[in-house]
């Protein structure tokens, strides 16, 4: 992870990891680390939470195939639209949300989604029997960010209570444990 990433150069390298674990499911009903979720639902969450959060500060991101009929290609088209956003000269512009306030469009997208698709590419691996390995320093760059602000994630009901884990534990394991996952889990 490079220091000063722009968040189109950010999206880009999450995403194309997070594609390689979608491209790398065999089994979509699989059970995921997310308590009730299955491989399917972690897509279907990446690809629906965004569109509609943005919605709500008057982006839209054009439709796509169904994640329910096909997760890749749902995925691709959401990974696209995201990537094309980013990209473009909207990401450099104020973005309003009722919830969230003023802020730059790109940084915002960075901070939330981006930030989003990483820690859930170890959920999607983890169901699907794949590498679930992290960049260690945005993991560390990721917990550095959140500790400071962890009664308002878990009062937001997105992050369940911290799982321990011993002091000697992996960047990527504390972030795990932090953010309400096992590290030990498997399906």
């Amino acid at each position: 992870m490079a220091a000063m990433d722009s968040p189109a150069d950010a999206h880009r390298e999450v995403a194309r990891i997070f594609s390689e674990r979608v491209a790398g499911v065999r089994d979509w009903e699989a059970p995921a680390p997310v308590e009730g979720w299955t491989a399917r639902d972690v897509v279907g969450h990446l690809v629906g939470w965004l569109r509609g959060f943005l919605s709500g500060g008057g982006v839209e991101l054009p439709s796509g195939p169904s994640v329910a009929d096909d997760p890749v290609a749902a995925w691709r088209h959401h990974a696209d639209a995201v990537q094309s956003l980013l990209e473009s000269g909207r990401a450099a512009e104020d973005f309003t949300h009722p919830q969230a306030g003023t802020q730059v469009l790109g940084r915002l997208v960075e901070s939330f989604y981006v930030a989003d698709v990483f820690m859930h590419t170890w959920d999607l691996a983890r169901a699907s029997g794949q590498d679930d390995t992290l960049d260690p320093a945005r993991c560390e760059a990721l917990l550095a960010g959140m500790r400071p602000i962890e009664e308002l994630l878990r009062s937001s009901g997105q992050y369940g209570p911290a799982v321990p884990v011993p002091e000697d534990a992996t960047v990527q394991d504390r972030l795990m444990g932090f953010i309400g996952r096992d590290p030990a889990w498997t399906p």
